[in-house]
Protein backbone atom coordinates (compact mmCIF):
# COMPACT_ATOMS: atom_id res chain seq x y z
CA UNK A 1 0.00 0.00 0.00
CA UNK A 2 2.94 2.42 0.99
CA UNK A 3 4.09 2.69 -3.00
CA UNK A 4 0.36 3.09 -3.98
CA UNK A 5 0.37 6.13 -1.70
CA UNK A 6 3.91 7.38 -3.03
CA UNK A 7 2.62 6.83 -7.09
CA UNK A 8 1.64 11.06 -7.06
CA UNK A 9 3.31 13.00 -4.82
CA UNK A 10 1.26 16.03 -3.99
CA UNK A 11 3.54 18.71 -6.42
CA UNK A 12 2.04 16.10 -9.31
CA UNK A 13 -1.41 17.14 -8.56
CA UNK A 14 -0.95 20.22 -8.07
CA UNK A 15 0.65 20.80 -11.55
CA UNK A 16 -0.38 18.48 -13.50
CA UNK A 17 -3.05 20.77 -15.19
CA UNK A 18 -0.24 22.41 -16.67
CA UNK A 19 2.95 21.19 -16.69
CA UNK A 20 6.00 21.77 -14.69
CA UNK A 21 8.83 21.52 -16.72
CA UNK A 22 9.85 25.51 -14.98
CA UNK A 23 8.69 24.60 -11.43
CA UNK A 24 10.35 21.77 -10.55
CA UNK A 25 14.54 21.17 -10.50
CA UNK A 26 14.58 17.74 -10.47
CA UNK A 27 12.01 15.25 -11.57
CA UNK A 28 10.61 12.33 -9.24
CA UNK A 29 11.81 9.24 -8.83
CA UNK A 30 9.86 6.68 -10.72
CA UNK A 31 11.46 3.84 -8.78
CA UNK A 32 9.72 4.80 -5.85
CA UNK A 33 6.01 4.76 -7.33
CA UNK A 34 5.92 2.55 -9.67
CA UNK A 35 2.87 -0.30 -9.12
CA UNK A 36 4.13 -3.75 -9.76
CA UNK A 37 0.74 -5.81 -11.04
CA UNK A 38 -2.85 -5.65 -11.57
CA UNK A 39 -3.82 -5.27 -8.13
CA UNK A 40 -1.62 -2.32 -7.45
CA UNK A 41 -3.52 -0.28 -10.62
CA UNK A 42 -6.75 -1.48 -9.16
CA UNK A 43 -6.21 -0.39 -5.80
CA UNK A 44 -4.90 3.03 -7.38
CA UNK A 45 -8.23 4.04 -8.80
CA UNK A 46 -10.31 2.31 -5.71
CA UNK A 47 -9.17 5.00 -3.95
CA UNK A 48 -13.01 6.48 -3.04
CA UNK A 49 -11.17 9.89 -1.66
CA UNK A 50 -10.06 10.96 -4.77
CA UNK A 51 -12.04 8.98 -7.76
CA UNK A 52 -15.28 8.81 -6.09
CA UNK A 53 -15.79 11.69 -3.19
CA UNK A 54 -14.86 14.78 -5.24
CA UNK A 55 -17.05 15.48 -7.99
CA UNK A 56 -17.26 19.37 -8.98
CA UNK A 57 -20.47 21.26 -7.69
CA UNK A 58 -19.33 24.98 -9.06
CA UNK A 59 -21.97 24.43 -11.70
CA UNK A 60 -24.58 23.74 -9.03
CA UNK A 61 -23.55 26.47 -6.79
CA UNK A 62 -24.00 28.42 -9.74
CA UNK A 63 -27.64 27.77 -10.72
CA UNK A 64 -30.82 28.48 -8.53
CA UNK A 65 -32.64 25.73 -7.72
CA UNK A 66 -31.80 27.65 -4.38
CA UNK A 67 -30.96 31.14 -3.06
CA UNK A 68 -28.60 32.20 0.07
CA UNK A 69 -29.94 35.70 2.28
CA UNK A 70 -28.07 38.22 2.60
CA UNK A 71 -26.98 37.10 6.20
CA UNK A 72 -25.96 33.56 4.63
CA UNK A 73 -24.02 34.82 1.65
CA UNK A 74 -22.14 37.14 3.96
CA UNK A 75 -21.16 34.58 6.02
CA UNK A 76 -19.66 32.28 3.85
CA UNK A 77 -15.83 32.18 4.81
CA UNK A 78 -14.43 31.81 0.97
CA UNK A 79 -14.25 35.13 -1.52
CA UNK A 80 -14.65 32.53 -4.17
CA UNK A 81 -17.61 31.21 -3.30
CA UNK A 82 -19.25 34.85 -2.62
CA UNK A 83 -18.70 35.41 -6.05
CA UNK A 84 -19.42 32.54 -7.76
CA UNK A 85 -22.86 32.42 -5.94
CA UNK A 86 -23.12 36.46 -7.82
CA UNK A 87 -21.89 35.36 -11.02
CA UNK A 88 -19.14 37.31 -11.27
CA UNK A 89 -16.41 37.06 -13.84
CA UNK A 90 -13.53 36.02 -11.81
CA UNK A 91 -11.77 34.94 -9.01
CA UNK A 92 -13.44 32.17 -8.05
CA UNK A 93 -11.69 29.68 -7.29
CA UNK A 94 -9.38 31.35 -4.18
CA UNK A 95 -8.41 28.22 -2.65
CA UNK A 96 -6.73 24.82 -3.63
CA UNK A 97 -7.76 22.41 -4.07
CA UNK A 98 -11.28 23.21 -6.25
CA UNK A 99 -12.78 21.49 -8.85
CA UNK A 100 -10.33 22.13 -11.41
CA UNK A 101 -7.27 20.31 -9.37
CA UNK A 102 -9.63 18.17 -8.34
CA UNK A 103 -10.91 16.65 -11.42
CA UNK A 104 -7.73 16.81 -12.99
CA UNK A 105 -6.12 14.43 -9.99
CA UNK A 106 -8.99 11.82 -11.12
CA UNK A 107 -7.27 12.19 -14.52
CA UNK A 108 -4.05 11.59 -13.54
CA UNK A 109 -5.07 8.40 -11.83
CA UNK A 110 -6.52 7.35 -14.92
CA UNK A 111 -3.43 8.03 -16.67
CA UNK A 112 -1.05 6.56 -14.43
CA UNK A 113 -3.38 3.09 -14.50
CA UNK A 114 -2.81 3.26 -18.52
CA UNK A 115 0.49 3.70 -18.54
CA UNK A 116 1.16 1.05 -15.84
CA UNK A 117 -0.78 -1.26 -18.14
CA UNK A 118 1.36 -0.59 -20.87
CA UNK A 119 4.47 -2.69 -18.85
CA UNK A 120 1.79 -5.55 -17.88
CA UNK A 121 1.76 -7.97 -20.77
CA UNK A 122 -2.25 -8.77 -21.45
CA UNK A 123 -2.03 -12.59 -21.13
CA UNK A 124 -4.92 -15.49 -21.86
CA UNK A 125 -5.22 -15.77 -17.69
CA UNK A 126 -5.08 -11.79 -16.87
CA UNK A 127 -7.15 -10.41 -19.73
CA UNK A 128 -10.24 -10.09 -18.26
CA UNK A 129 -8.78 -7.89 -15.42
CA UNK A 130 -6.20 -6.37 -17.37
CA UNK A 131 -9.12 -5.24 -20.00
CA UNK A 132 -11.54 -4.31 -17.26
CA UNK A 133 -8.72 -2.01 -15.77
CA UNK A 134 -8.53 -0.38 -19.12
CA UNK A 135 -11.80 -0.17 -19.44
CA UNK A 136 -11.95 1.79 -15.49
CA UNK A 137 -9.55 3.93 -16.65
CA UNK A 138 -10.77 5.31 -19.89
CA UNK A 139 -14.24 6.26 -18.16
CA UNK A 140 -12.64 7.80 -14.93
CA UNK A 141 -10.43 10.03 -16.91
CA UNK A 142 -13.83 10.54 -19.52
CA UNK A 143 -16.21 11.61 -16.61
CA UNK A 144 -13.71 14.07 -15.38
CA UNK A 145 -13.04 15.38 -18.83
CA UNK A 146 -17.08 15.72 -18.84
CA UNK A 147 -17.67 17.42 -15.75
CA UNK A 148 -14.92 20.09 -16.55
CA UNK A 149 -16.65 20.61 -19.94
CA UNK A 150 -20.03 21.29 -18.50
CA UNK A 151 -18.43 23.67 -15.92
CA UNK A 152 -15.73 25.19 -17.83
CA UNK A 153 -16.34 25.29 -21.74
CA UNK A 154 -19.03 27.03 -23.77
CA UNK A 155 -22.44 24.85 -24.27
CA UNK A 156 -21.64 22.48 -27.06
CA UNK A 157 -22.71 24.30 -30.35
CA UNK A 158 -21.88 22.52 -33.67
CA UNK A 159 -21.63 25.73 -35.75
CA UNK A 160 -18.87 27.23 -33.35
CA UNK A 161 -17.31 23.99 -31.73
CA UNK A 162 -13.60 23.96 -33.61
CA UNK A 163 -13.21 27.36 -32.53
CA UNK A 164 -14.84 27.65 -28.77
CA UNK A 165 -12.05 26.92 -25.98
CA UNK A 166 -11.94 23.35 -24.84
CA UNK A 167 -9.54 21.58 -22.03
CA UNK A 168 -6.11 20.81 -21.82
CA UNK A 169 -6.35 17.05 -22.49
CA UNK A 170 -4.02 15.54 -20.59
CA UNK A 171 -3.55 11.69 -21.94
CA UNK A 172 -0.30 10.62 -20.25
CA UNK A 173 1.70 11.06 -16.83
CA UNK A 174 4.47 13.25 -18.02
CA UNK A 175 4.39 16.02 -15.41
CA UNK A 176 7.18 18.01 -17.84
CA UNK A 177 4.57 18.44 -21.16
CA UNK A 178 3.04 22.21 -20.78
CA UNK A 179 -0.92 21.92 -21.55
CA UNK A 180 -2.76 23.67 -24.22
CA UNK A 181 -6.66 23.45 -24.44
CA UNK A 182 -8.53 21.50 -27.36
CA UNK A 183 -11.20 22.93 -28.94
CA UNK A 184 -14.60 21.83 -27.84
CA UNK A 185 -14.77 19.86 -30.61
CA UNK A 186 -11.89 17.90 -30.12
CA UNK A 187 -12.92 17.87 -26.18
CA UNK A 188 -16.06 15.90 -26.80
CA UNK A 189 -14.85 13.80 -29.13
CA UNK A 190 -11.96 12.65 -26.47
CA UNK A 191 -14.62 12.01 -24.29
CA UNK A 192 -17.02 9.58 -26.70
CA UNK A 193 -13.95 7.62 -27.92
CA UNK A 194 -12.97 6.92 -24.32
CA UNK A 195 -16.24 6.01 -23.03
CA UNK A 196 -16.96 4.18 -26.52
CA UNK A 197 -13.27 2.38 -26.21
CA UNK A 198 -14.09 1.67 -22.28
CA UNK A 199 -17.82 0.20 -23.14
CA UNK A 200 -16.05 -2.67 -25.15
CA UNK A 201 -14.18 -4.15 -22.44
CA UNK A 202 -16.28 -3.33 -19.27
CA UNK A 203 -18.28 -5.99 -17.35
CA UNK A 204 -21.80 -4.92 -17.77
CA UNK A 205 -22.18 -4.66 -13.96
CA UNK A 206 -19.41 -4.02 -11.15
CA UNK A 207 -18.81 -5.92 -8.09
CA UNK A 208 -19.72 -2.96 -6.84
CA UNK A 209 -21.20 0.61 -7.89
CA UNK A 210 -17.58 2.48 -6.92
CA UNK A 211 -16.25 1.03 -9.80
CA UNK A 212 -17.16 1.85 -13.79
CA UNK A 213 -19.05 -0.49 -15.76
CA UNK A 214 -20.74 -0.93 -19.31
CA UNK A 215 -23.60 0.66 -17.73
CA UNK A 216 -22.22 3.29 -16.09
CA UNK A 217 -20.17 3.67 -19.43
CA UNK A 218 -23.32 3.95 -21.38
CA UNK A 219 -25.01 6.30 -18.95
CA UNK A 220 -22.43 8.82 -19.30
CA UNK A 221 -22.24 8.68 -23.38
CA UNK A 222 -26.09 9.29 -22.85
CA UNK A 223 -25.76 12.49 -20.56
CA UNK A 224 -22.84 13.65 -22.80
CA UNK A 225 -25.00 13.60 -25.73
CA UNK A 226 -27.63 14.94 -24.02
CA UNK A 227 -25.50 18.22 -23.04
CA UNK A 228 -24.73 18.05 -27.00
CA UNK A 229 -27.92 18.37 -27.89
CA UNK A 230 -27.58 15.11 -30.37
CA UNK A 231 -30.92 13.51 -29.25
CA UNK A 232 -31.00 10.38 -30.89
CA UNK A 233 -27.65 9.14 -29.30
CA UNK A 234 -28.56 10.44 -26.09
CA UNK A 235 -31.63 7.97 -26.54
CA UNK A 236 -29.67 4.89 -27.90
CA UNK A 237 -27.37 5.20 -24.89
CA UNK A 238 -29.53 5.57 -22.09
CA UNK A 239 -31.94 3.43 -23.39
CA UNK A 240 -28.30 0.64 -23.40
CA UNK A 241 -27.93 1.70 -19.96
CA UNK A 242 -31.56 0.47 -19.17
CA UNK A 243 -30.94 -2.80 -20.78
CA UNK A 244 -28.62 -3.59 -18.15
CA UNK A 245 -29.24 -1.36 -15.46
CA UNK A 246 -33.32 0.15 -14.66
CA UNK A 247 -34.49 -0.66 -11.42
CA UNK A 248 -36.13 2.35 -9.67
CA UNK A 249 -37.08 2.92 -5.85
CA UNK A 250 -40.74 2.50 -4.96
CA UNK A 251 -40.69 5.65 -2.93
CA UNK A 252 -43.65 5.24 -0.78
CA UNK A 253 -41.81 2.45 0.86
CA UNK A 254 -38.93 4.73 1.77
CA UNK A 255 -38.78 5.73 5.59
CA UNK A 256 -39.32 10.04 5.78
CA UNK A 257 -38.93 9.80 9.34
CA UNK A 258 -34.78 9.68 8.70
CA UNK A 259 -32.84 12.63 8.53
CA UNK A 260 -31.69 11.56 5.37
CA UNK A 261 -34.28 8.93 3.94
CA UNK A 262 -32.15 7.63 0.88
CA UNK A 263 -29.56 4.73 1.68
CA UNK A 264 -26.24 5.07 -0.46
CA UNK A 265 -25.75 2.72 -3.09
CA UNK A 266 -29.11 2.05 -3.07
CA UNK A 267 -30.76 -0.09 -6.16
CA UNK A 268 -30.92 3.03 -8.58
CA UNK A 269 -27.45 3.97 -8.38
CA UNK A 270 -25.68 2.67 -11.25
CA UNK A 271 -22.12 4.81 -10.81
CA UNK A 272 -21.58 5.95 -7.72
CA UNK A 273 -20.14 9.68 -7.08
CA UNK A 274 -20.59 12.58 -4.73
CA UNK A 275 -19.11 15.29 -3.22
CA UNK A 276 -18.85 17.10 0.27
CA UNK A 277 -21.52 19.96 0.16
CA UNK A 278 -19.78 23.18 -0.93
CA UNK A 279 -20.24 26.20 1.83
CA UNK A 280 -23.29 27.76 -0.27
CA UNK A 281 -24.76 24.38 -0.80
CA UNK A 282 -25.09 23.51 2.93
CA UNK A 283 -28.43 21.92 3.84
CA UNK A 284 -28.89 24.73 6.42
CA UNK A 285 -27.92 27.12 4.62
CA UNK A 286 -28.86 26.93 0.66
CA UNK A 287 -32.81 27.57 0.54
CA UNK A 288 -34.66 25.61 -1.89
CA UNK A 289 -36.47 28.17 -4.27
CA UNK A 290 -40.17 28.83 -4.06
CA UNK A 291 -40.42 28.29 -7.47
CA UNK A 292 -39.18 24.60 -7.79
CA UNK A 293 -40.77 23.78 -4.09
CA UNK A 294 -44.26 24.78 -5.41
CA UNK A 295 -44.08 21.84 -8.81
CA UNK A 296 -44.10 19.36 -5.95
CA UNK A 297 -47.88 18.57 -5.57
CA UNK A 298 -49.12 17.16 -1.78
CA UNK A 299 -49.31 13.30 -3.40
CA UNK A 300 -45.23 13.48 -4.57
CA UNK A 301 -43.55 11.58 -1.85
CA UNK A 302 -40.19 13.69 -3.37
CA UNK A 303 -41.93 17.05 -1.36
CA UNK A 304 -41.35 15.25 1.90
CA UNK A 305 -38.38 13.10 1.14
CA UNK A 306 -36.31 15.83 -0.72
CA UNK A 307 -36.54 18.52 1.54
CA UNK A 308 -36.76 19.52 5.16
CA UNK A 309 -38.38 22.27 6.84
CA UNK A 310 -36.56 25.07 8.23
CA UNK A 311 -39.24 26.27 10.71
CA UNK A 312 -39.93 29.74 9.30
CA UNK A 313 -41.65 28.73 5.62
CA UNK A 314 -38.24 27.86 3.75
CA UNK A 315 -37.11 24.56 3.08
CA UNK A 316 -33.39 22.73 2.48
CA UNK A 317 -32.55 19.72 1.15
CA UNK A 318 -32.42 16.31 2.28
CA UNK A 319 -33.06 13.89 -0.58
CA UNK A 320 -29.32 12.73 -1.66
CA UNK A 321 -28.52 8.91 -2.45
CA UNK A 322 -25.60 9.71 -0.19
CA UNK A 323 -28.05 8.74 2.60
CA UNK A 324 -26.47 11.91 4.49
CA UNK A 325 -25.43 15.71 4.03
CA UNK A 326 -23.43 14.80 1.27
CA UNK A 327 -24.27 15.79 -2.13
CA UNK A 328 -24.67 12.44 -4.93
CA UNK A 329 -23.63 13.15 -8.60
CA UNK A 330 -23.29 9.77 -9.99
CA UNK A 331 -25.63 8.11 -12.60
CA UNK A 332 -28.94 6.46 -11.59
CA UNK A 333 -31.71 4.36 -13.12
CA UNK A 334 -33.80 7.37 -12.44
CA UNK A 335 -32.05 9.92 -14.87
CA UNK A 336 -31.90 7.43 -17.70
CA UNK A 337 -35.23 7.08 -17.61
CA UNK A 338 -36.13 10.90 -17.89
CA UNK A 339 -33.01 11.35 -20.60
CA UNK A 340 -34.76 8.80 -22.12
CA UNK A 341 -38.13 10.18 -22.70
CA UNK A 342 -37.04 13.48 -23.14
CA UNK A 343 -35.07 12.26 -26.50
CA UNK A 344 -38.01 10.03 -27.44
CA UNK A 345 -40.26 12.95 -27.35
CA UNK A 346 -37.76 15.14 -29.15
CA UNK A 347 -37.21 12.21 -31.85
CA UNK A 348 -40.97 11.63 -32.72
CA UNK A 349 -41.82 9.17 -30.29
CA UNK A 350 -44.01 10.82 -27.67
CA UNK A 351 -46.24 7.67 -26.63
CA UNK A 352 -42.86 5.96 -25.78
CA UNK A 353 -41.67 8.61 -23.71
CA UNK A 354 -44.98 8.78 -21.94
CA UNK A 355 -44.65 5.54 -21.11
CA UNK A 356 -41.02 5.96 -18.92
CA UNK A 357 -42.53 8.87 -17.70
CA UNK A 358 -45.29 6.92 -16.41
CA UNK A 359 -43.35 4.09 -15.27
CA UNK A 360 -41.26 6.69 -12.88
CA UNK A 361 -43.67 9.06 -11.88
CA UNK A 362 -46.02 5.72 -10.45
CA UNK A 363 -42.93 5.34 -7.63
CA UNK A 364 -42.64 8.96 -7.16
CA UNK A 365 -46.37 10.11 -6.47
CA UNK A 366 -49.18 8.48 -5.12
CA UNK A 367 -52.49 7.03 -6.82
CA UNK A 368 -50.38 8.64 -9.94
CA UNK A 369 -51.99 8.65 -13.51
CA UNK A 370 -51.00 10.68 -16.50
CA UNK A 371 -52.52 13.83 -17.36
CA UNK A 372 -53.50 14.50 -20.86
CA UNK A 373 -51.30 16.55 -23.11
CA UNK A 374 -52.33 18.36 -26.22
CA UNK A 375 -49.26 18.53 -28.02
CA UNK A 376 -45.80 17.49 -27.99
CA UNK A 377 -44.27 20.42 -27.06
CA UNK A 378 -46.16 20.02 -23.82
CA UNK A 379 -45.21 16.85 -23.18
CA UNK A 380 -41.61 17.91 -23.80
CA UNK A 381 -42.01 20.77 -21.17
CA UNK A 382 -44.14 18.13 -18.73
CA UNK A 383 -40.62 16.01 -18.85
CA UNK A 384 -38.29 18.87 -18.44
CA UNK A 385 -40.02 19.84 -15.40
CA UNK A 386 -39.98 16.33 -14.41
CA UNK A 387 -36.24 16.37 -14.75
CA UNK A 388 -35.65 19.45 -12.76
CA UNK A 389 -37.85 18.16 -9.90
CA UNK A 390 -36.06 14.30 -9.65
CA UNK A 391 -32.51 15.23 -9.95
CA UNK A 392 -32.23 18.21 -7.65
CA UNK A 393 -29.11 19.13 -6.31
CA UNK A 394 -27.19 16.34 -8.21
CA UNK A 395 -24.72 18.45 -10.12
CA UNK A 396 -26.18 18.67 -13.63
CA UNK A 397 -28.48 21.36 -13.52
CA UNK A 398 -26.04 24.06 -14.85
CA UNK A 399 -25.50 21.78 -17.75
CA UNK A 400 -29.02 21.56 -18.67
CA UNK A 401 -29.55 24.78 -18.28
CA UNK A 402 -26.79 25.95 -20.31
CA UNK A 403 -27.73 23.07 -23.42
CA UNK A 404 -31.93 24.35 -23.03
CA UNK A 405 -30.63 27.89 -23.17
CA UNK A 406 -29.07 26.88 -26.98
CA UNK A 407 -33.22 26.47 -27.75
CA UNK A 408 -35.62 28.62 -28.94
CA UNK A 409 -38.35 29.65 -26.60
CA UNK A 410 -36.70 27.29 -23.21
CA UNK A 411 -33.79 30.02 -22.33
CA UNK A 412 -33.28 30.86 -18.91
CA UNK A 413 -32.86 33.83 -17.61
CA UNK A 414 -31.23 34.04 -13.98
CA UNK A 415 -31.36 36.89 -11.43
CA UNK A 416 -30.43 36.94 -8.01
CA UNK A 417 -30.24 40.16 -5.02
CA UNK A 418 -28.19 40.48 -2.32
CA UNK A 419 -28.27 43.38 -0.15
CA UNK A 420 -30.74 45.28 -2.70
CA UNK A 421 -28.15 44.85 -5.64
CA UNK A 422 -29.72 42.80 -8.58
CA UNK A 423 -27.69 40.04 -10.52
CA UNK A 424 -28.45 38.62 -13.19
CA UNK A 425 -27.04 36.53 -15.75
CA UNK A 426 -28.57 36.26 -19.36
CA UNK A 427 -29.25 33.14 -21.97
CA UNK A 428 -26.44 34.03 -24.03
CA UNK A 429 -23.72 35.19 -21.32
CA UNK A 430 -19.99 34.44 -21.40
CA UNK A 431 -20.10 33.89 -18.01
CA UNK A 432 -21.96 30.32 -18.67
CA UNK A 433 -18.79 29.03 -19.36
CA UNK A 434 -16.53 29.92 -15.53
CA UNK A 435 -13.27 31.30 -15.59
CA UNK A 436 -10.02 28.31 -15.12
CA UNK A 437 -8.63 29.19 -11.73
CA UNK A 438 -5.90 32.22 -12.52
CA UNK A 439 -3.15 30.42 -10.97
CA UNK A 440 -3.41 27.76 -13.54
CA UNK A 441 -3.66 30.47 -16.37
CA UNK A 442 -1.09 32.12 -14.55
CA UNK A 443 1.70 29.26 -14.37
CA UNK A 444 0.46 27.80 -17.69
CA UNK A 445 0.14 30.70 -20.25
CA UNK A 446 -3.37 28.87 -21.05
CA UNK A 447 -5.73 31.47 -22.47
CA UNK A 448 -8.53 32.36 -20.19
CA UNK A 449 -12.25 32.16 -20.94
CA UNK A 450 -13.53 34.98 -22.50
CA UNK A 451 -15.63 37.18 -20.06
Amino acid sequence: MLKIKRIIPYIAVVLLPFGCKDYLDEKPDKTLAVPSGLKDLQALIDNYAIINNRDPFSGEISATDYYLTDADWSALTTEGHKRMYLWLPDYLFDTTPNDWSQCYAVVYYANSVLTGLEDIEKTTANQTEWDDLKGQALFLRAKAFAQLAFIFCPAYNEATSETDQGLPLRLNINFNEVSERSSVKQTYARIINDLKTAALVLKDQPGHVMRASRAATYGMLSRVFLSMRVYTDAALYADSCLRIRNTLIDYATVPGSKTYPFTQFNNEVIFESMASPPRPLGNSRAKISADLYSMYADGDYRKSLFFKSNGNGTYGFRGSYEGSAALFSGLSADEMYLTRAECLVRTGNPQQALQDMDKLLKMRIKDYHLPVFANDKEILSFILNERRKELVMRGIRWMDIKRLNREEGRAIRMKRIINGVEHELKPDDLRFALPVPEDVILLSGMKQNPR
